[in-house]
Protein backbone atom coordinates (compact mmCIF):
# COMPACT_ATOMS: atom_id res chain seq x y z
CA UNK A 1 0.00 0.00 0.00
CA UNK A 2 1.26 3.48 -0.87
CA UNK A 3 2.55 5.65 1.95
CA UNK A 4 0.13 8.33 3.12
CA UNK A 5 1.47 11.60 4.47
CA UNK A 6 -0.67 13.46 6.99
CA UNK A 7 -3.62 11.31 5.84
CA UNK A 8 -3.80 13.67 2.89
CA UNK A 9 -0.96 13.08 0.42
CA UNK A 10 -0.49 9.73 -1.26
CA UNK A 11 2.95 8.89 -2.72
CA UNK A 12 3.00 7.68 -6.32
CA UNK A 13 6.52 7.23 -7.73
CA UNK A 14 10.04 8.58 -7.45
CA UNK A 15 10.89 11.52 -9.70
CA UNK A 16 14.39 12.44 -8.49
CA UNK A 17 16.81 12.86 -5.63
CA UNK A 18 18.37 15.88 -3.99
CA UNK A 19 21.57 16.36 -2.06
CA UNK A 20 20.32 14.40 0.95
CA UNK A 21 16.93 12.95 0.10
CA UNK A 22 14.59 11.36 -2.43
CA UNK A 23 11.78 13.20 -4.17
CA UNK A 24 8.45 11.57 -4.99
CA UNK A 25 5.42 12.61 -6.93
CA UNK A 26 2.28 12.57 -4.78
CA UNK A 27 -1.36 13.53 -5.00
CA UNK A 28 -3.72 15.22 -2.58
CA UNK A 29 -6.52 12.67 -2.11
CA UNK A 30 -8.99 15.41 -1.23
CA UNK A 31 -8.68 17.82 -4.14
CA UNK A 32 -6.52 15.66 -6.50
CA UNK A 33 -3.77 18.31 -6.61
CA UNK A 34 -0.34 17.00 -7.59
CA UNK A 35 2.58 17.83 -5.30
CA UNK A 36 6.21 16.85 -4.74
CA UNK A 37 7.34 15.19 -1.52
CA UNK A 38 10.93 14.99 -0.35
CA UNK A 39 11.76 12.23 2.15
CA UNK A 40 14.73 11.88 4.47
CA UNK A 41 15.14 8.88 6.74
CA UNK A 42 15.40 9.66 10.43
CA UNK A 43 18.72 8.70 11.99
CA UNK A 44 21.07 9.48 9.08
CA UNK A 45 24.47 10.91 9.94
CA UNK A 46 24.01 14.36 8.37
CA UNK A 47 20.31 15.33 8.28
CA UNK A 48 19.63 18.24 5.93
CA UNK A 49 15.88 18.33 5.28
CA UNK A 50 15.05 20.32 8.40
CA UNK A 51 17.63 22.95 7.43
CA UNK A 52 16.44 23.00 3.81
CA UNK A 53 12.89 23.61 4.99
CA UNK A 54 14.11 26.65 6.94
CA UNK A 55 15.82 28.01 3.82
CA UNK A 56 12.68 27.58 1.73
CA UNK A 57 10.68 29.37 4.40
CA UNK A 58 13.17 32.25 4.37
CA UNK A 59 13.08 32.49 0.57
CA UNK A 60 9.32 32.06 0.15
CA UNK A 61 7.23 34.68 -1.57
CA UNK A 62 9.32 35.32 -4.68
CA UNK A 63 9.03 34.26 -8.31
CA UNK A 64 10.95 31.09 -9.08
CA UNK A 65 10.98 29.75 -5.49
CA UNK A 66 8.76 26.66 -4.90
CA UNK A 67 6.32 26.86 -2.00
CA UNK A 68 6.54 24.44 0.93
CA UNK A 69 3.07 23.12 1.81
CA UNK A 70 3.93 21.10 4.89
CA UNK A 71 6.90 19.81 6.84
CA UNK A 72 6.88 17.13 9.52
CA UNK A 73 7.51 13.51 10.40
CA UNK A 74 5.71 10.48 8.98
CA UNK A 75 6.70 6.96 10.12
CA UNK A 76 10.52 6.76 9.87
CA UNK A 77 10.91 9.77 7.58
CA UNK A 78 11.08 13.51 7.67
CA UNK A 79 8.73 14.81 5.01
CA UNK A 80 8.60 18.08 3.10
CA UNK A 81 5.59 18.66 0.82
CA UNK A 82 6.11 21.31 -1.84
CA UNK A 83 4.99 22.48 -5.28
CA UNK A 84 5.35 20.00 -8.10
CA UNK A 85 7.47 21.44 -10.90
CA UNK A 86 8.32 20.40 -14.43
CA UNK A 87 11.53 19.10 -15.96
CA UNK A 88 14.98 20.38 -15.08
CA UNK A 89 17.35 22.05 -17.52
CA UNK A 90 19.44 18.91 -17.98
CA UNK A 91 16.39 16.93 -19.05
CA UNK A 92 15.29 19.72 -21.37
CA UNK A 93 18.80 19.90 -22.82
CA UNK A 94 18.60 16.20 -23.68
CA UNK A 95 15.07 16.71 -25.02
CA UNK A 96 16.46 19.29 -27.46
CA UNK A 97 19.21 16.90 -28.62
CA UNK A 98 21.76 18.61 -26.34
CA UNK A 99 21.72 21.82 -28.33
CA UNK A 100 20.23 25.12 -27.22
CA UNK A 101 19.94 28.16 -29.46
CA UNK A 102 21.68 31.38 -28.46
CA UNK A 103 18.31 32.98 -27.79
CA UNK A 104 17.36 30.24 -25.32
CA UNK A 105 20.75 30.41 -23.56
CA UNK A 106 20.48 34.19 -23.14
CA UNK A 107 16.95 33.93 -21.73
CA UNK A 108 18.13 31.21 -19.34
CA UNK A 109 21.00 33.47 -18.25
CA UNK A 110 18.60 36.31 -17.49
CA UNK A 111 16.33 34.05 -15.42
CA UNK A 112 19.19 32.46 -13.48
CA UNK A 113 20.77 35.80 -12.62
CA UNK A 114 17.45 37.01 -11.21
CA UNK A 115 17.09 33.85 -9.09
CA UNK A 116 20.59 33.90 -7.68
CA UNK A 117 20.40 37.61 -6.94
CA UNK A 118 17.26 37.03 -4.87
CA UNK A 119 18.90 34.14 -2.99
CA UNK A 120 21.92 36.34 -2.21
CA UNK A 121 19.63 39.14 -1.17
CA UNK A 122 18.16 36.79 1.45
CA UNK A 123 21.72 36.20 2.83
CA UNK A 124 22.21 32.72 1.36
CA UNK A 125 24.55 31.21 -1.21
CA UNK A 126 23.43 28.08 -3.04
CA UNK A 127 26.76 26.23 -3.46
CA UNK A 128 25.35 23.55 -5.81
CA UNK A 129 24.63 25.31 -9.11
CA UNK A 130 23.97 22.77 -11.90
CA UNK A 131 21.31 22.19 -14.59
CA UNK A 132 19.53 19.58 -12.45
CA UNK A 133 18.71 22.21 -9.79
CA UNK A 134 16.85 24.55 -12.15
CA UNK A 135 13.36 23.44 -13.09
CA UNK A 136 10.62 24.97 -15.21
CA UNK A 137 7.12 25.45 -13.91
CA UNK A 138 3.96 23.64 -14.93
CA UNK A 139 0.87 24.87 -16.73
CA UNK A 140 0.88 28.61 -17.29
CA UNK A 141 4.25 28.89 -15.49
CA UNK A 142 6.27 26.94 -18.05
CA UNK A 143 8.26 30.05 -18.92
CA UNK A 144 9.45 30.50 -15.31
CA UNK A 145 12.65 28.80 -14.19
CA UNK A 146 12.73 27.74 -10.52
CA UNK A 147 15.78 27.19 -8.35
CA UNK A 148 15.63 24.18 -5.99
CA UNK A 149 17.67 21.96 -3.64
CA UNK A 150 19.06 24.15 -0.90
CA UNK A 151 20.48 21.29 1.14
CA UNK A 152 24.05 22.57 0.62
CA UNK A 153 23.22 26.26 0.87
CA UNK A 154 24.76 28.45 3.53
CA UNK A 155 24.41 31.92 5.00
CA UNK A 156 27.29 34.08 3.83
CA UNK A 157 26.44 37.02 6.10
CA UNK A 158 24.54 37.88 9.24
CA UNK A 159 20.96 38.95 8.45
CA UNK A 160 20.96 41.68 11.10
CA UNK A 161 24.33 43.46 10.85
CA UNK A 162 25.19 42.09 7.35
CA UNK A 163 28.62 40.99 8.52
CA UNK A 164 30.25 38.73 5.90
CA UNK A 165 31.73 35.35 6.80
CA UNK A 166 35.51 35.10 7.16
CA UNK A 167 37.88 34.09 4.41
CA UNK A 168 39.25 30.54 4.70
CA UNK A 169 41.32 28.31 2.42
CA UNK A 170 41.01 24.94 4.13
CA UNK A 171 37.60 23.86 2.88
CA UNK A 172 36.68 20.61 1.18
CA UNK A 173 34.91 20.63 -2.15
CA UNK A 174 31.19 21.19 -1.75
CA UNK A 175 28.89 20.95 -4.77
CA UNK A 176 29.15 19.31 -8.19
CA UNK A 177 32.77 19.19 -9.38
CA UNK A 178 31.88 19.81 -13.01
CA UNK A 179 30.35 23.24 -12.28
CA UNK A 180 32.01 24.48 -9.09
CA UNK A 181 34.32 27.50 -9.29
CA UNK A 182 38.08 27.30 -9.51
CA UNK A 183 38.44 28.79 -6.01
CA UNK A 184 36.30 25.97 -4.63
CA UNK A 185 38.77 23.43 -6.03
CA UNK A 186 41.53 25.35 -4.28
CA UNK A 187 39.77 24.94 -0.91
CA UNK A 188 38.68 28.59 -0.56
CA UNK A 189 35.47 29.39 1.30
CA UNK A 190 32.63 29.95 -1.13
CA UNK A 191 30.83 33.27 -1.44
CA UNK A 192 28.54 35.03 -3.94
CA UNK A 193 31.21 35.12 -6.66
CA UNK A 194 31.38 31.32 -6.70
CA UNK A 195 27.65 30.93 -7.43
CA UNK A 196 28.01 33.36 -10.34
CA UNK A 197 31.06 31.55 -11.75
CA UNK A 198 29.15 28.26 -11.59
CA UNK A 199 26.35 29.88 -13.61
CA UNK A 200 28.98 30.92 -16.14
CA UNK A 201 30.20 27.31 -16.48
CA UNK A 202 26.58 26.21 -16.87
CA UNK A 203 25.99 28.67 -19.74
CA UNK A 204 29.20 27.57 -21.49
CA UNK A 205 28.06 23.98 -21.00
CA UNK A 206 24.87 24.79 -22.91
CA UNK A 207 26.85 26.56 -25.65
CA UNK A 208 29.39 23.78 -26.16
CA UNK A 209 27.27 20.76 -25.25
CA UNK A 210 29.96 19.65 -22.77
CA UNK A 211 32.88 20.95 -20.76
CA UNK A 212 36.55 20.05 -21.38
CA UNK A 213 36.94 18.41 -17.97
CA UNK A 214 34.07 15.96 -18.41
CA UNK A 215 34.75 12.24 -18.64
CA UNK A 216 38.18 12.28 -16.99
CA UNK A 217 39.25 8.86 -15.65
CA UNK A 218 40.61 8.48 -12.12
CA UNK A 219 41.19 5.81 -9.47
CA UNK A 220 39.15 7.49 -6.76
CA UNK A 221 37.04 10.58 -6.17
CA UNK A 222 39.96 12.63 -4.79
CA UNK A 223 42.09 11.99 -7.84
CA UNK A 224 39.17 12.84 -10.08
CA UNK A 225 38.64 16.19 -8.33
CA UNK A 226 42.36 16.95 -8.65
CA UNK A 227 42.36 16.24 -12.37
CA UNK A 228 39.29 18.43 -12.89
CA UNK A 229 40.98 21.22 -10.91
CA UNK A 230 44.14 20.96 -13.02
CA UNK A 231 42.07 21.04 -16.20
CA UNK A 232 40.21 24.17 -15.10
CA UNK A 233 43.50 25.87 -14.18
CA UNK A 234 45.12 25.03 -17.50
CA UNK A 235 42.14 26.04 -19.68
CA UNK A 236 42.09 29.80 -20.38
CA UNK A 237 38.69 31.47 -20.42
CA UNK A 238 39.28 32.68 -23.98
CA UNK A 239 39.83 29.11 -25.16
CA UNK A 240 36.87 27.82 -23.15
CA UNK A 241 34.55 30.37 -24.81
CA UNK A 242 36.13 30.21 -28.25
CA UNK A 243 33.59 30.32 -31.07
CA UNK A 244 30.90 32.02 -28.98
CA UNK A 245 30.02 35.66 -28.35
CA UNK A 246 32.63 37.50 -26.28
CA UNK A 247 30.06 38.28 -23.58
CA UNK A 248 30.46 34.78 -22.11
CA UNK A 249 34.20 35.26 -21.66
CA UNK A 250 33.63 38.75 -20.23
CA UNK A 251 31.15 37.30 -17.74
CA UNK A 252 33.59 34.64 -16.47
CA UNK A 253 36.46 37.08 -16.24
CA UNK A 254 34.32 39.47 -14.20
CA UNK A 255 33.40 36.67 -11.76
CA UNK A 256 37.02 35.54 -11.42
CA UNK A 257 38.14 39.11 -10.59
CA UNK A 258 35.60 39.59 -7.78
CA UNK A 259 36.92 39.72 -4.22
CA UNK A 260 35.79 37.25 -1.63
CA UNK A 261 33.27 39.53 0.09
CA UNK A 262 32.56 41.86 -2.84
CA UNK A 263 28.99 42.43 -3.89
CA UNK A 264 28.53 41.51 -7.54
CA UNK A 265 26.95 43.95 -9.98
CA UNK A 266 23.99 41.83 -11.06
CA UNK A 267 22.54 44.60 -13.22
CA UNK A 268 25.78 44.83 -15.20
CA UNK A 269 25.84 41.09 -15.81
CA UNK A 270 22.21 41.02 -16.94
CA UNK A 271 22.81 44.02 -19.21
CA UNK A 272 25.79 42.24 -20.70
CA UNK A 273 23.59 39.45 -22.02
CA UNK A 274 20.60 41.68 -22.75
CA UNK A 275 22.66 43.90 -25.03
CA UNK A 276 23.77 40.79 -26.90
CA UNK A 277 20.15 39.66 -27.05
CA UNK A 278 19.04 42.96 -28.60
CA UNK A 279 22.01 43.11 -30.94
CA UNK A 280 21.12 39.68 -32.33
CA UNK A 281 17.56 40.90 -32.99
CA UNK A 282 15.86 38.39 -30.69
CA UNK A 283 12.41 38.98 -29.18
CA UNK A 284 11.97 38.27 -25.48
CA UNK A 285 8.83 36.15 -25.85
CA UNK A 286 9.82 33.35 -23.41
CA UNK A 287 9.64 30.83 -26.25
CA UNK A 288 12.45 28.51 -25.27
CA UNK A 289 13.66 25.77 -27.58
CA UNK A 290 11.80 23.08 -25.66
CA UNK A 291 8.51 25.01 -25.93
CA UNK A 292 8.92 25.43 -29.70
CA UNK A 293 9.85 21.77 -30.10
CA UNK A 294 6.88 20.68 -28.02
CA UNK A 295 4.52 22.80 -30.14
CA UNK A 296 5.93 21.32 -33.34
CA UNK A 297 5.45 17.81 -32.01
CA UNK A 298 1.86 18.59 -31.04
CA UNK A 299 1.14 20.00 -34.50
CA UNK A 300 2.56 16.89 -36.15
CA UNK A 301 0.50 14.64 -33.91
CA UNK A 302 -2.67 16.67 -34.62
CA UNK A 303 -2.03 16.49 -38.37
CA UNK A 304 -1.44 12.77 -38.22
CA UNK A 305 -4.88 12.26 -36.66
CA UNK A 306 -6.51 13.80 -39.72
CA UNK A 307 -4.74 11.42 -42.11
CA UNK A 308 -5.79 7.74 -42.34
CA UNK A 309 -4.10 5.57 -39.77
CA UNK A 310 -2.75 2.42 -41.36
CA UNK A 311 -2.75 0.65 -38.00
CA UNK A 312 -6.48 1.25 -37.69
CA UNK A 313 -8.40 -1.71 -39.08
CA UNK A 314 -11.08 0.46 -40.65
CA UNK A 315 -8.48 2.54 -42.50
CA UNK A 316 -6.14 -0.28 -43.48
CA UNK A 317 -5.47 -0.75 -47.22
CA UNK A 318 -7.00 -4.21 -47.13
CA UNK A 319 -10.18 -2.90 -45.51
CA UNK A 320 -10.41 -0.03 -47.99
CA UNK A 321 -10.00 -2.46 -50.90
CA UNK A 322 -12.79 -4.63 -49.51
CA UNK A 323 -15.06 -1.61 -49.09
CA UNK A 324 -14.39 -0.46 -52.67
CA UNK A 325 -15.06 -3.98 -53.96
CA UNK A 326 -18.35 -4.14 -52.04
CA UNK A 327 -19.40 -0.76 -53.41
CA UNK A 328 -18.61 -1.81 -56.98
CA UNK A 329 -20.56 -5.04 -56.59
CA UNK A 330 -23.48 -3.15 -55.08
CA UNK A 331 -23.54 -0.62 -57.89
CA UNK A 332 -23.47 -3.41 -60.50
CA UNK A 333 -26.23 -5.23 -58.68
CA UNK A 334 -28.38 -2.13 -58.68
CA UNK A 335 -27.82 -1.72 -62.40
CA UNK A 336 -28.76 -5.36 -63.07
CA UNK A 337 -31.89 -5.10 -60.96
CA UNK A 338 -32.85 -1.89 -62.72
CA UNK A 339 -32.29 -3.46 -66.17
CA UNK A 340 -34.25 -6.58 -65.26
CA UNK A 341 -37.22 -4.47 -64.14
CA UNK A 342 -37.31 -2.50 -67.37
CA UNK A 343 -37.01 -5.66 -69.50
CA UNK A 344 -39.68 -7.41 -67.50
CA UNK A 345 -42.09 -4.52 -67.94
CA UNK A 346 -41.57 -4.72 -71.70
CA UNK A 347 -42.37 -8.44 -71.65
CA UNK A 348 -45.46 -7.81 -69.58
CA UNK A 349 -46.73 -5.32 -72.14
CA UNK A 350 -46.24 -7.85 -74.96
CA UNK A 351 -48.14 -10.52 -73.01
CA UNK A 352 -51.00 -8.14 -72.31
CA UNK A 353 -51.39 -7.41 -76.04
CA UNK A 354 -51.58 -11.14 -77.03
CA UNK A 355 -53.92 -12.08 -74.17
CA UNK A 356 -57.46 -13.35 -75.21
CA UNK A 357 -60.59 -12.25 -73.45
CA UNK A 358 -61.05 -14.21 -70.22
CA UNK A 359 -64.05 -16.55 -69.65
CA UNK A 360 -65.63 -16.60 -66.23
CA UNK A 361 -64.78 -19.50 -64.08
CA UNK A 362 -67.59 -21.83 -62.97
CA UNK A 363 -68.33 -22.63 -59.33
CA UNK A 364 -66.65 -26.02 -59.46
CA UNK A 365 -62.92 -25.76 -59.84
CA UNK A 366 -62.83 -29.04 -61.78
CA UNK A 367 -65.23 -27.83 -64.44
CA UNK A 368 -62.98 -25.85 -66.67
CA UNK A 369 -64.45 -24.26 -69.74
CA UNK A 370 -63.04 -24.34 -73.25
CA UNK A 371 -61.20 -21.02 -73.34
CA UNK A 372 -60.47 -20.74 -69.65
CA UNK A 373 -56.96 -19.69 -68.57
CA UNK A 374 -55.03 -20.01 -65.35
CA UNK A 375 -53.09 -17.09 -63.89
CA UNK A 376 -49.47 -16.89 -62.82
CA UNK A 377 -49.49 -14.70 -59.75
CA UNK A 378 -51.85 -11.77 -59.48
CA UNK A 379 -50.37 -9.61 -62.16
CA UNK A 380 -49.10 -11.86 -64.94
CA UNK A 381 -51.67 -14.01 -66.87
CA UNK A 382 -50.77 -17.43 -68.17
CA UNK A 383 -51.89 -17.86 -71.80
CA UNK A 384 -53.09 -21.30 -73.03
CA UNK A 385 -53.16 -22.59 -76.57
CA UNK A 386 -56.50 -23.59 -78.15
CA UNK A 387 -57.96 -26.99 -77.48
CA UNK A 388 -57.81 -28.09 -81.17
CA UNK A 389 -54.02 -28.02 -81.11
CA UNK A 390 -53.89 -30.82 -78.54
CA UNK A 391 -54.02 -34.52 -79.29
CA UNK A 392 -57.43 -35.87 -78.33
CA UNK A 393 -56.02 -39.27 -77.28
CA UNK A 394 -53.74 -37.74 -74.64
CA UNK A 395 -55.08 -37.43 -71.16
CA UNK A 396 -53.48 -34.60 -69.28
CA UNK A 397 -54.11 -33.82 -65.68
CA UNK A 398 -55.34 -30.41 -64.60
CA UNK A 399 -52.45 -28.04 -64.01
CA UNK A 400 -52.27 -26.24 -60.73
CA UNK A 401 -51.84 -22.43 -60.88
CA UNK A 402 -48.20 -21.48 -61.36
CA UNK A 403 -47.18 -18.40 -59.43
CA UNK A 404 -44.53 -15.93 -60.59
CA UNK A 405 -41.24 -15.96 -58.74
CA UNK A 406 -39.55 -12.59 -58.78
CA UNK A 407 -36.04 -13.92 -59.29
CA UNK A 408 -37.10 -15.69 -62.48
CA UNK A 409 -34.97 -14.63 -65.40
CA UNK A 410 -36.13 -13.12 -68.66
CA UNK A 411 -35.19 -16.24 -70.64
CA UNK A 412 -37.18 -18.60 -68.41
CA UNK A 413 -40.20 -16.31 -68.51
CA UNK A 414 -40.24 -16.28 -72.32
CA UNK A 415 -39.89 -20.06 -72.46
CA UNK A 416 -42.86 -20.53 -70.14
CA UNK A 417 -45.02 -18.21 -72.20
CA UNK A 418 -44.11 -19.95 -75.49
CA UNK A 419 -44.20 -23.62 -74.45
CA UNK A 420 -47.06 -23.66 -71.95
CA UNK A 421 -50.25 -25.37 -73.23
CA UNK A 422 -53.86 -25.21 -72.36
CA UNK A 423 -55.16 -27.76 -69.88
CA UNK A 424 -57.56 -30.08 -71.68
CA UNK A 425 -61.06 -30.67 -70.38
CA UNK A 426 -63.03 -33.97 -70.52
CA UNK A 427 -66.71 -34.78 -70.98
CA UNK A 428 -66.76 -36.94 -67.89
CA UNK A 429 -67.31 -33.92 -65.70
CA UNK A 430 -70.88 -33.16 -64.73
CA UNK A 431 -72.32 -29.83 -63.97
CA UNK A 432 -72.76 -28.75 -60.37
CA UNK A 433 -76.57 -28.78 -60.66
CA UNK A 434 -76.68 -32.43 -61.78
CA UNK A 435 -74.26 -33.43 -59.04
CA UNK A 436 -76.50 -31.77 -56.46
CA UNK A 437 -79.58 -33.59 -57.71
CA UNK A 438 -77.77 -36.92 -57.43
CA UNK A 439 -76.75 -36.19 -53.87
CA UNK A 440 -80.32 -35.29 -52.99
CA UNK A 441 -81.64 -38.54 -54.43
CA UNK A 442 -79.12 -40.56 -52.53
CA UNK A 443 -80.05 -38.72 -49.35
CA UNK A 444 -83.74 -39.53 -49.86
CA UNK A 445 -82.95 -43.17 -50.37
Amino acid sequence: MALMVKNKYQLRHKIGSGSFGKIYKAINVKDKEKVAIKLERIGITHPQLFYENRVYRALSGSVGIPKVRWFGQEADFRVMVMDLLGQNLEELFNFCSRKFSLKTILMIADELLYRIEYVHLKHYIHRDIKPDNFLIGRGNKKSTIYIVDFGLSKKYRDPINLEHIKYRNDRHLIGTARFVSLNTHLGIEQSRRDDLESIGFLLVYFCRGSLPWQGLQAKDIKQKYDRISEMKLSTPISELCKGFPSEFATYLEYCRNLHFDEKPDYSYLRKLFRDLFIREGFVYDYKYDWIILEQEMMEKSSNSTNTPDILNEENSPKKQQENNFDQNILSKKNVNVRNFKTEYNDIQKEVEKSKPEPIRKEQDSKDISKNHFLSIGDQHPFIHKSKTQLNSNTKQKIRKPIYFIQNRTKKNLLQEIQTNQEIPTTNTHTSPTKEKSKKNKNFLK
